[in-house]
């Protein structure tokens, strides 16, 4: 895992040693880029860079989420997006980093990831035809210098060692301290810190999520913002599906997405009920539309791309739902 590091830390910096000591001087008018206005004031990049995330124009932004991310960006606070898996948390930080031409990088917490890859080794390198010992930094440190958004995604699923790691970041200052090199780095001015998270804190009671598990509270309580970011409602749901696949514009194809988006609607309420242990999120239903034009099969894009992931006893329950959205049977 420790060369799969360094090579992604290898390959990005160039692209943020242009960057140098470069501003964000750009002013950003929120109500027309975002959609809301934020009552502070927020500034990107005038340039865009190879890490900042490609812009996609029909991404449908949260007001709330975005102005907690933007006070991440604006103000340098530490936010952390909880929500259930589909609803868009790593791309909304994504999202609002285009936007702001912001280089980030994202950082997936599994169980590969060691105190080694984020903090760094020494290691034996060539230097003048001789073998010498030289420390390799991790991720952190790297990242820590320069004027990168550091997204840590599955926050709740990483190892108890890494998350003390990390701890050490979140403080005010968030200076870190290398034992092994004596020294004590200060982050860049525009270093910036996020994380996303399925559960808050207290780890998984529903069983979706496995892997996760209770998050130190002395750790959750140094991120200076906690936001939930919940399911679209059916109108921008329907909306951003439309928006991504032309081929349902038009009346049937409208009538389509709204029934699509009304199943998944069931599935969210039958879970919360305790009815069945699936849920279909926004990712799903765009997938379900996708395969539909595929196949041009609405019904059997429906099994591949959700039924046949649910468990068998809940299957009834689900050819329920689908006979109330589209008025039809659903069979095998």
């Amino acid at each position: 895992m420790q060369h799969l590091v360094k090579h992604a830390i290898d390959a990005t910096r160039d692209a943020l040693s242009e960057l140098g000591e470069a501003q964000p001087t750009q002013t950003i008018d929120t109500k027309k880029v975002f959609g809301s206005q934020a009552p502070f004031k927020v500034q990107g990049y005038s340039q865009s860079h190879e890490l900042v995330p490609a812009i996609d124009p029909t991404y449908q932004f949260d007001p709330a989420t975005t102005l907690a991310i933007l006070a991440g960006f604006a103000h340098n606070r530490r936010v952390l997006v909880q929500g259930f898996h589909g609803t868009g948390k790593s791309t909304h930080i994504e999202q609002v980093a285009a936007r702001l031409n912001w280089p980030t990088i994202r950082l997936n917490l599994d169980a590969h990831i060691s105190r080694i890859d984020l903090i760094g080794r020494d290691a034996i390198v060539l230097r003048e035809g001789m073998q010498v010992t030289e420390f390799q930094e991790g991720l952190i440190p790297w990242a820590l210098q320069r004027p990168v958004a550091l997204v840590f995604d599955e926050y709740d699923a990483g190892r108890p060692d890494v998350m003390f790691v990390i701890q050490r970041i979140l403080e005010a200052q968030g200076k870190l301290t290398l034992l092994d090199q004596n020294r004590v780095l200060t982050p860049h001015p525009y270093f910036r810190i996020f994380a996303t998270a399925n559960t808050i804190g207290q780890g998984d009671a529903t069983g979706l999520y496995h892997g996760t598990q209770p998050i130190n509270q002395g750790q959750l309580d140094r991120w200076n913002i906690v936001t939930q970011l919940n399911y679209l409602d059916a109108a921008h749901e329907e909306s951003m599906v439309l928006a991504k696949l032309p081929e349902y514009q038009n009346a049937r194809g409208k009538k389509v997405i709204k029934s699509m988006v009304a199943m998944a609607g069931l599935t969210r309420y039958g879970f919360m009920q305790g009815d069945i242990s699936t849920v279909m999120s926004p990712r799903t239903v765009l997938s379900w539309a996708e395969n539909a034009v595929l196949f041009d099969d609405l019904h059997q894009a429906f099994r591949v791309s959700f039924y046949y992931k649910c468990d068998e006893t809940e299957r009834p329950i689900l050819a329920e739902y689908y006979q109330r959205c589209f008025d039809t049977e659903l069979e095998g």
